[in-house]
C-alpha cells in the first residue's frame, strides 16, 4: 500500500470507521466475559466507589445504555466502541505533536493492532476503557505543556492535564503513574517547573476528583485499598515463573510485533539516534518505564494481570512510530507502508477471526485430561466457555423452575445463590436478572466482591428460605462442600446441556437448596 501525506487525514478518518464498525459488530456478536458481566453490576447499583475499582466504568455504562433503558452487550459496550475511537484519533494527535503526521499515521495503526487497545479497551466493557481515554487526554496535555511555553498556553494544558488525570484516577488506581510520570520528568529534566503555581493547581484538580472515591474508602474501612494492596508485594519469595508468564502476557495482550517494535526502537533512542527530540522522549519515557517497571517487580513475586501494564506500552507506540516515519526520507512523495506495520494489522486481523470461529464453534477442543471431559468438569480450562453459551440458558431454566413452581416445590418468590463473584454475575445478568429472580451472593466478601453489598440492595438473605443455585461444569463447585453447611438440604434437580454446533460446550447443573440455616 502507498501513502501519501496531504491524505493521512482521509486514511485516519477511514481507519477510525472501518475499527469502530468492527469493533461494534464483535460488541454485539460476543457474550460478556466474567469480568465485563461484573461491572454491569456497577451500572445497576452505583456509587463512588466499589470493592474493585472507583466507579468510573459503572457510569460510563449508565451513560450510555441511558440508565439501563438499553440493556444488551451492545448497548452497554457502546462507551468502548466510542472511547477507542477517540483514543485512536488521541495518539495520532501525538504522533502528530512529537515528530509529524506520518508518525501519527503509524502510531493510530500499530495502536489499532494491539489486542488490549483494539479488544480489550475497544469492545469488552472493563475499567480499562475510560482509563486509556483519560490517560492518553492527560498525557496529550502534558507533553502539550512542558514542549510549549508555559507561560502561554502551557498553564491551560497543564490545568487540563489535571483534571483528565483525576477522571483516570476515577477509572483505576493505576492511573497514578500519569502523575509519577509528570514528577519525575520535572525532577530530572524541568526543575524550574516546581515553582509553577499551575503545576500545583492541577495536581489539586486531580485529588478533589478522587475525594470521593477517599471517602467511600474511609467509610468502608479502605477496603478497596487493602484488596489491592494484597494483590502486589514489595516483598517475597523469588518466582521466575510468575515473571515470565507477565512478559508473555504482555506479548500477547500488546501484540507480539508491536512489542518487538518498541524494543528496537527504545534501544536506537538510548542510542542516540534522533528520531524524535529529546524532550518528547524524555517525556514519553517518565510516564511509561516506572509504569512497567512496577509492575515487572510485582510479577517476581506473585503472579499479576499482564494488562496492567499494557497503558504503559500503548504509550511506547509513539516509540516505533516516529522511527518508522523517520525512515522515511521524503514524506511529501508515495511511500509504502512498512511490511512491520502491515504485519502486525495481518496478525490482530487473524487472531480476531480465528478467536470468535474459536468461540463460537470450539473447533480446537480446549479439554486437557480425562477430568476435562467428565460430565461433572467438563470444559474445564476452555477459556472459551467464559464468554459463550450464557445466552442460552434462560429459557432451559425458566421451563425447569416453572414446573417446580407448578407442583408447589418451589415458589416464584424463590431466589437464587452464588458462590464466587464470576460466575455469579453470568448468571444474574443472563438469568436472574431478565427472569426477575433476586441473585445473592452466600460467602465472604472477599469471594464475592460487590455482592455484599448487593445483598443489602435486594433484601438479604433470609433464614429458612429456598434457593435456586445453578453450577457450571466448566468452573465446578461441588455441592456437598459448599453448600450442605449452609442449607438443610441440597436437591439435584435438573441439567441444562449448552451445545455447541451440535455438541455440548459445557454443562450447567441446577439445584434446589432448602432451608436457609
Amino acid at each position: 500500500m502507498k501513502i501519501q501525506e496531504n491524505k493521512i487525514d482521509k486514511y485516519i478518518t477511514w481507519l477510525l470507521i472501518i475499527s469502530a464498525l468492527v469493533r461494534g459488530f464483535l460488541a454485539a456478536f460476543i457474550e460478556f466475559g466474567n469480568d465485563e458481566v461484573y461491572y454491569w453490576t456497577y451500572a445497576m447499583y452505583p456509587d463512588w466507589s466499589h470493592f474493585d475499582h472507583p466507579g468510573m466504568v459503572g457510569w460510563v455504562m449508565q451513560i450510555f445504555s441511558l440508565n439501563l433503558l438499553f440493556s444488551s452487550e451492545f448497548a452497554l459496550r457502546l462507551s468502548s466502541i466510542i472511547f477507542m475511537t477517540i483514543d485512536t484519533y488521541i495518539i495520532y494527535r501525538l504522533g502528530c505533536l512529537v515528530k509529524n503526521k506520518l508518525a501519527g499515521f503509524y502510531a493510530a495503526l500499530l495502536y489499532t493492532a494491539s489486542l488490549y487497545c483494539f479488544v480489550i479497551t475497544g469492545v469488552f466493557i472493563m475499567p480499562d476503557t475510560p482509563l486509556m481515554m483519560f490517560t492518553l487526554l492527560s498525557i496529550w496535555c502534558f507533553v502539550n505543556a512542558m514542549r510549549g511555553d508555559i507561560e502561554t498556553h502551557g498553564r491551560a494544558s497543564l490545568l487540563w492535564g489535571g483534571l483528565f488525570a483525576g477522571l483516570a484516577l476515577l477509572s483505576k488506581y493505576s492511573a497514578i503513574f500519569i502523575w509519577s510520570g509528570v514528577g519525575l520528568y520535572i525532577l530530572l529534566y524541568d526543575r524550574k517547573q516546581l515553582k509553577n503555581k499551575y503545576l500545583y493547581l492541577s495536581a489539586l484538580i486531580s485529588v478533589v476528583c478522587m475525594l470521593p472515591v477517599l471517602i467511600w474508602n474511609m467509610q468502608n474501612d479502605f477496603i478497596s485499598f487493602t484488596f489491592h494492596g494484597d494483590r502486589v508485594s514489595f516483598f517475597g519469595k523469588l518466582q521466575p515463573l510468575d515473571f515470565l508468564a507477565e512478559i508473555a502476557g504482555e506479548l500477547g495482550y500488546n501484540n507480539p510485533i508491536n512489542y518487538v517494535l518498541i524494543i528496537i526502537a527504545l534501544v536506537a533512542f538510548f542510542k542516540g539516534r534522533k528520531y524524535l527530540d529529546k524532550t518528547s522522549g524524555r517525556l514519553l519515557l517518565t510516564f511509561a518505564l516506572p509504569f512497567v517497571g512496577v509492575f515487572w517487580f510485582f510479577s517476581l513475586t506473585r503472579p499479576i494481570l499482564p494488562h496492567w501494564s499494557s497503558p504503559a506500552f500503548s504509550l511506547l507506540l509513539l516509540f516505533p512510530a516516529s522511527y518508522l516515519a523517520d525512515k522515511q526520507s521524503d514524506a511529501s512523495l508515495e511511500i509504502k507502508l512498512p511490511k512491520p506495520i502491515i504485519a502486525t494489522i495481518s496478525l490482530l486481523v487473524f487472531i480476531l477471526i480465528f478467536g470468535v470461529l474459536e468461540i463460537k464453534t470450539g473447533f480446537i477442543p480446549l479439554r486437557f485430561g480425562e477430568r476435562a471431559n467428565s460430565v461433572r468438569y467438563y470444559g474445564e480450562g476452555d477459556f472459551t466457555t467464559t464468554i459463550y453459551g450464557w445466552r442460552s440458558i434462560k429459557d432451559d431454566f425458566q421451563q425447569i423452575r416453572q414446573e417446580k413452581i407448578d407442583d408447589g416445590t418451589m415458589k416464584e418468590s424463590d431466589g437464587m445463590v452464588g458462590l464466587q463473584w464470576f460466575p455469579m454475575a453470568n448468571f444474574d445478568y443472563y438469568v436472574a436478572y431478565p427472569l426477575e429472580i433476586n441473585m445473592f451472593g452466600l460467602r465472604d466478601i472477599d469471594k464475592i466482591h460487590k455482592y455484599y453489598w448487593i445483598n443489602e440492595y435486594r433484601g438479604g438473605l433470609q433464614k429458612g428460605a429456598d434457593y435456586w443455585f445453578l453450577n457450571e461444569s466448566s468452573d465446578y463447585y461441588a455441592p456437598e462442600r459448599y453448600l450442605e453447611d449452609e442449607f438443610e438440604e441440597i436437591i439435584p434437580c435438573d441439567t441444562i446441556v449448552v451445545d455447541r454446533c451440535g455438541t455440548p460446550a459445557k454443562y450447567v447443573f441446577v439445584y434446589i437448596c432448602r432451608g436457609l440455616k
